[in-house]
């Protein structure tokens, strides 16, 4: 069993008084909120200010510049978080239903509770059902709704909460924070939203929000994807996928087909008739407003980019105010000096980089992800850490943070030496990515990353040989659009990287041939 020296760490910062009490653990976990819509990270959307309160958050804690997942796409980036381990050692590797999650393999939540700490799940988990490690227990049975969502617990009792699904998740989080202050036990809470997945539905207070104010269009939106066939292959582009009443909420140019409302209008139907009515009164002007403009070409796909976007960050706002919440309750509960509180996501997003939205590439967008941690008592504010990190990291983060032993077969490595702002001597130079779903034709690839330079492996029947090699420098091309895969002046660093993922795959045990897929 391997363990790092907490009590180092938590003597090296805090008083005597706190070096005997093991930190509250509070784990804002979202879906698919990116970095590059918050602000803290960039300044890309400052004439909207989105995230004033993740953007304080980080003023007040460490920003993680270099945080990475080793699969893009929502369930297997859960799964990595529970176990620490990637896709192929946790079993989690696509989001289909028949690639079912071991919930009696080890996870970080039963190892706290086996060190002492109460733990509860609070929102969305894409996991399935036979969950362990959790006192307390109250996640939606499938994805989850934006209105009125419907939990179950341990009792697999389903009820169903009037409200807009952020607001609830965070209600009930303080609730049982509230309800645990008093005993004095160490705790854990894992709050995951289900914002802000698609179909990006945001709260009534801000369904017309920024409404009048022009988005600047990304570099990369008219991507010609030159030199990059995969990239070419995908079917996730704002102007061609996304649809008109499911994601862009124009609900007057649904199909009326056979007279009855498309399945794609269930989060309208969800909403009880005042919330319709409150919904409609704000977007009704602005659909009438586009309709009557009768946009083809370009002005049609910069305003889907528009709606888009913008609705994706209203639905995040939801989140930044419930993070506001979340400080104000920590500190008027007079937990805030020993409570650390970790805020991330599943992965990165697109929004309208290559012309694209969702996930699933290794490109910077979607396989980077935000991670902002506050810890008053033992994390220097405003800090900024540049060492490669990803998911694999959060299980013994957490493990060590409890003083909990981390077990041997836990693939990443504890960030509380980074929280100090010490780099290990034998810290990663470089990351894995390997995703393997397929869906939106994205094609199976793997990949290797260190802090300048990506190697991709594309593979599968669509490919001559069975594949195709893509190598970026982030430096000199951030946004990724030159594939110098054949460039000469890169000759060595790309020999260099292949053998770095020949090196990884042993690393972390990869099977040969794994997965075994049917485009193979």
């Amino acid at each position: 069993m391997k363990k790092t020296a907490l009590s180092l760490v938590i003597l090296g910062s805090l008083s005597a008084a706190h070096a005997a009490q093991r930190p509250n653990i509070v784990f804002v976990f979202n879906d698919d909120h990116t970095r590059q819509a918050i602000g803290a990270y960039n300044d890309r959307f400052e004439m909207l200010d989105p995230t004033p309160n993740i953007d304080k958050m980080a003023e007040q804690g460490m920003r993680f510049d270099r945080a990475y997942v080793g699969n893009s796409i929502c369930a297997p980036s859960r799964a990595t978080v529970l176990t620490g381990k990637h896709s192929h050692k946790n079993g989690k590797f696509n989001n289909q239903k028949d690639n079912v999650f071991d919930h009696d393999q080890q996870t970080f939540p039963k190892l706290l509770q086996q060190g002492g700490y109460k733990t509860a799940l609070i929102g969305k988990t894409h996991l399935g059902h036979g969950w362990g490690g959790f006192d307390h227990l109250d996640y939606f049975p499938m994805g989850g709704d934006y209105y009125n969502p419907i939990f179950t617990g341990h009792n697999n009792k389903r009820t169903q909460v009037e409200g807009y699904v952020t607001d609830v998740i965070m209600e009930r989080g303080i609730d049982w924070m509230e309800s645990q202050r008093q005993s004095g036990e160490p705790f854990m809470l894992a709050l995951w939203n289900k914002a802000p997945h698609r179909e990006f539905l945001p709260a009534i207070r801000h369904a017309d929000k920024w409404h009048d104010i022009e988005l600047p269009l990304p570099a990369t939106l008219y991507d010609d994807y030159e030199n990059r066939p995969a990239a070419a292959m995908q079917t996730m582009h704002i102007d061609h996928n996304l649809g008109f009443w499911y994601d862009l909420k124009v609900l007057e140019m649904e199909d009326p087909k056979d007279g009855t409302q498309m399945g794609g209008t269930r989060w309208h139907q969800r909403m009880t008739d005042a919330q319709r009515s409150a919904w409609d009164a704000k977007r009704k002007p602005m659909d009438d407003a586009f309709l009557a403009q009768k946009l083809t070409g370009n002005e049609l796909f910069e305003w889907k980019y528009q709606r888009y976007v913008k609705d994706y960050l209203r639905t995040s706002y939801a989140i930044d105010e419930s993070i506001g919440e979340l400080m104000e309750y920590l500190e008027k509960s007079g937990l805030a000096e020993n409570t650390i509180i970790v805020y991330s996501s599943d992965q990165g997003f697109f929004l309208g980089e290559h012309g694209w939205y969702d996930k699933r590439f290794m490109y910077e967008e979607s396989y980077s992800t935000p991670l902002i941690v506050r810890w008053p008592a033992a994390v220097k504010a405003g800090s900024v850490n540049a060492d490669l990190v990803q998911n694999i990291d959060f299980a013994p983060t957490f493990l060590d943070l409890a003083g909990v032993d981390i077990p041997e077969d836990v693939q990443g490595k504890s960030l509380v030496p980074l929280f100090k702002g010490e780099t290990p001597e034998d810290w990663r130079k470089s990351l894995y990515y390997h995703y393997v779903d397929e869906a939106h034709d994205v094609r199976p690839h793997e990949g290797v990353s260190t802090d300048q330079f990506k190697l991709i492996r594309f593979y599968g029947k669509d490919f001559e040989d069975g594949e195709f090699w893509e190598f970026y420098d982030n430096q000199r091309d951030p946004e990724e659009i030159n594939n110098a895969i054949d460039n000469p002046e890169y000759k060595l660093e790309i020999k260099r990287l292949k053998k770095e993922l020949a090196k990884l795959r042993k690393k972390y045990e990869v099977p040969d041939g794994w997965p075994a897929l049917e485009s193979q």
